[in-house]
């Protein structure tokens, strides 16, 4: 379909409706709808079109991967909760925790061992730090956001082995292709990660708001209180449920340290099914999700095994692995309905709407800079750095062949805008998840979220249009 202003429809609905119901389910539903019946102009077949696009989000293979993944995440930690694995973490880590700066030292330090995606770091940070906040007093929305900023803004920045790489990859070739430029897509990429200036600077701002003890605007204990009363019977059940356990570390080490070991042993496996030669290389053509979802897989069961070795009764092991991964069906859920309104987005002609509204008429000075800013306001409507990048890889590089501007830093404004809209959205994964994880509030936690995103942004921005002028 050629894109019009209504592709854009869905997307101006579900923020101001999210902010206003202060829930994003509604918004989201509310914009499937409108997007369908665009498409459709009657009803019986807007509400056809709606659940058929909702069955296609859900039945898409690279989805259902994700959503294993999250689910299988859940269970694997409601299993390693029920056995005392976070308590006698928590018990352990608490004696060498001393103080805020340790404690948040602590989250940072533990990049090396969990950069594979995202949603990693979230699933196993999360449900630790928030069993730790109690004895220090630190704002949950304070600690949600150090997780945070420790995830994406790094994880874009690695040349391998992240569930990323093989993406950024393929959007690289596949707009190098279509405008007949012959480069290597890897070198391109290589060299477009300084460029990512949204990641760098928010990685810098993320340090220096943990270390020099910067707080990001009031504090809102009314707000986190009432939360904890909206949830009080849940949180009085799984007090007395860890009342009854035993607090024993080695049962999150072992999960902990199979996982990680069998992550790469999975993205070293899928690397040369798919052609690769060498170790490093089989990381780059790996199917990242995949690799690390047959890691989970294996790790259920050996853990739950030695689990059952430890005395672990096993009804309450198959309880609580169905608990855990229930615990997530919410931003499963709002996952699946932010696929199907990009999907209803893309037959509007979303694509094609942004791409021919902003044309090849920038001046080369400032092509980086527009197709961060365009980017950005697209990514976070969206809410998904990968949608981002596959709409505006293709409008980058034309624009960038077009006009002569920096090729490496164009790329590098694209992958910026995706990851300020994963980071900053409230439709984001990361941002859904860790709301939910944490126990707060969505549309609280993402606006306060988006005020250090703006800045960040901003200085992205003045970066984007001085660095063109040394690069000359």
């Amino acid at each position: 379909m050629e894109g019009t202003w209504l592709s854009l429809l869905p997307f101006l609905v579900i923020i101001p409706l999210a902010i206003w119901l202060k829930e994003i389910l509604p918004g989201l539903v509310i914009g499937l709808i409108i997007g369908a019946f665009c498409l459709e102009r009657s009803v019986l077949p807007t509400i056809e079109r709606a659940v058929a696009t909702l069955l296609k989000a859900i039945s898409d293979l690279e989805h259902m991967k994700v959503v294993a993944f999250l689910y299988l995440f859940g269970s694997l930690i409601g299993m390693i909760q029920i056995t005392g694995g976070i308590k006698g973490f928590v018990q352990w880590i608490s004696e060498k925790l001393h103080s805020k700066r340790r404690l948040l030292l602590f989250i940072w330090l533990t990049v090396p061992f969990t950069f594979f995606t995202p949603m990693f770091r979230i699933m196993l940070l999360s449900p630790v730090m928030k069993s730790i906040l109690g004895k220090f007093r630190i704002d949950r929305r304070r600690m949600a956001y150090m997780i945070d900023v420790s995830t994406e803004p790094i994880i874009v920045l690695l040349p391998a082995a992240t569930a990323f790489v093989g993406f950024m990859m393929s959007v690289v070739a596949g707009a190098l292709e279509q405008n007949g430029i012959h480069k290597s897509a890897y070198h391109l990429f290589l060299a477009s990660l300084p460029y990512n200036f949204f990641a760098i600077i928010a990685l810098f701002v993320g340090l220096m708001t943990t270390f020099m003890n910067v707080r990001i605007g009031r504090n809102e204990k009314k707000r986190e209180r009432e939360k904890e009363k909206t949830n009080q019977f849940h949180q009085l059940g799984l007090r007395k449920e860890l009342a009854l356990v035993t607090g024993e570390p080695l049962h999150l080490f072992f999960p902990l340290f199979l996982v990680l070991v069998l992550t790469f042993f999975f993205f070293w496996y899928s690397g040369t099914k798919n052609g690769a030669a060498t170790f490093f290389d089989a990381f780059s053509r790996a199917d990242a999700t995949l690799a690390m979802l047959m890691a989970l897989f294996v790790t259920i069961i050996a853990t739950a095994v030695f689990y059952l070795i430890r005395r672990q009764p096993l009804y309450e092991l198959i309880y609580h692995f169905f608990d855990g991964g229930n615990q997530l069906m919410a931003p499963i859920g709002m996952l699946l309905l932010v696929w199907a309104v990009s999907l209803t987005a893309d037959e509007l002609g979303f694509a094609t709407y942004i791409s021919s509204t902003f044309g090849t008429w920038l001046p080369k000075e400032v092509v980086p800079a527009a197709v961060f800013v365009i980017g950005s306001f697209v990514s976070y409507f969206i809410g998904t750095s990968w949608g981002t990048w596959g709409i505006f890889m293709p409008l980058g590089v034309t624009l960038a062949a077009a006009t002569g501007a920096p090729l490496a830093m164009t790329i590098g404004a694209v992958f910026a805008s995706g990851t300020f809209g994963a980071f900053a959205s409230p439709l984001g994964d990361t941002t859904i998840t860790t709301a939910s994880v944490m126990d707060l509030d969505l549309m609280s936690y993402a606006k306060y979220k988006l005020r250090i995103s703006l800045l960040c942004g901003i200085l992205s921005v003045i970066a984007y249009l001085i660095a063109p002028i040394f690069f000359s």
